[in-house]
This record gives C-alpha cells, structure tokens and sequence, in this order.
C-alpha cells in the first residue's frame, strides 16, 4: 500500500504546527546549499573563481576541467556534506517539533522531511544568495540527497547517471537523466502523491539547469570529459 493516504491524514493531523519545521527546515537547508565548494575553494582558496573559466558554472565538472588537482576532493567533500547535513537536520526537525508517533507515521515523516530539506539544499545550491545567486547544477549534492532518502533511489538515480555517462562520456546526459529518473523511482518506490510532486520539482530543476547542455548535444557542439585537463 502506498503512502499517499498516510500523507494526507498525518499533514491533517499536523495542521498548522507543521509551517514552523517546514519553513526553519527550508531555511537551515537552502543556507546549508549555498556552501558552493566549487566557488568556495576557487574564489577563496585559489583567488580564481570557477565561474570565470570554461562554462561559467559553479560545479564540480567545471572545476575539475579549470583547475584539477587535490582540491577537487575538497569541492566534493563540500558539497557531499551539505547535502547530508540539510537532510538530517530536516529529519530530526521534523522529529522533535511534530508528534509523529511510529510506524507508517514516521515513514512518511521522515520521506517528506528528506525530499523537503533535499529539495532546498539544491535551490541553495543552484542559487546561493551569498554568491550573487550564481551556483552549480546539483548533481554531486542531488545524489548524495538521494542516497539519503533511499537504497532504491540512488541505486536507479546514480545507475542512470553513471552507465550514461561512462557510456557517452557526455556528463551533462547522465546528469539530466538523473532529473528524469528521480520522479519515476519515487513512485515505483512510494506512490505518493506528494512525494512526486517534490521529486518532480527537484527533478524538473536539474533539468532545466542543464538546458545549455541538452541544446548544446542536440547541436553535436557539447564537451566530452576526460580524466585529464587539455
């Protein structure tokens, strides 16, 4: 049975005391998000923003591509443990300020508050306010968010990434496939209503923040990567 009619009654039964978790959830992981490794270690450590070199994005690929070197562990290191932390505060928000009880309760608590605080984690990321709403695309921080909420989902969601982009080499295709397939697993997984409607906007948002990608491959003019810088 599906979680759907379980979402409805605990978000009844909630009420209005479930706006304070939401919105300080909301807040504590769009902040978490805005810590951009990618600018962080270029701009601050480097004196080079990454946003001024290849694609102009703030993202792991791009770093990798203008600077390479040991400091890409640090860009991942960052943008792995934001991802974590903006999930498990969500869920242990959720935890301490609404009566959840057991359960079927809790297993939807806890899928809500993940989607919730994951879904905020990447809008800080993609659009930090403290880097003049100029982030990354939310690949490294969307798979660490999905092995968070669940085995399933990030097996399908980093399956899809990797055998297309180990295939292709294309890692733009990979990674918009991710915002494919993360709607699709969600309902396979939990067929709820709302739990869709999350992993559809997060997966809409991965989507669109590679656009340039998806026109640039139709045109055949997209990069390929490589282990090494040219």
């Amino acid at each position: 049975m599906g979680l759907t009619e379980h979402t409805v009654s605990l978000l009844a039964s909630w009420g209005a005391s479930a706006i304070l978790p939401a919105v300080v959830t909301a807040v504590i992981a769009y902040f978490c998000g805005c810590f951009n490794g990618a600018v962080i270690v270029s701009k601050y450590i480097l004196r080079d923003d990454v946003r001024g070199h290849g694609s102009g994005n703030a993202g792991l690929t791009n770093f990798y591509r203008t600077f390479g070197g040991p400091l890409t562990f640090v860009v991942i290191l960052t943008d792995v443990l934001k991802a974590v932390v903006a999930v498990l505060v969500g869920v242990w928000l959720t935890g301490q300020l609404l009566p959840i009880g057991s359960g079927a309760a809790q297993t939807t608590a806890t899928a809500l508050a993940e989607y919730w605080s994951g879904l905020f984690c990447l809008l800080g990321h993609m659009f930090p306010c403290m880097f003049q709403f100029k982030g990354g695309k939310g690949i490294l921080s969307g798979g660490t968010i999905a092995i968070m909420i669940d085995w399933r989902v990030a097996l399908v969601v980093w399956g899809c990434f990797l055998v297309l982009a180990v295939l292709t080499r294309y890692v733009s295709l990979g990674s918009s496939s991710t915002g494919v397939a993360l709607p699709i697993v969600t309902w396979v997984v939990y067929q709820d209503g709302l739990l869709l409607l999350l992993s559809l906007v997060i997966g809409g948002l991965i989507v669109w923040k590679h656009r340039g990608n998806l026109q640039r491959l139709a045109a055949g003019t997209e990069s390929k990567f490589h282990f090494h810088r040219s």
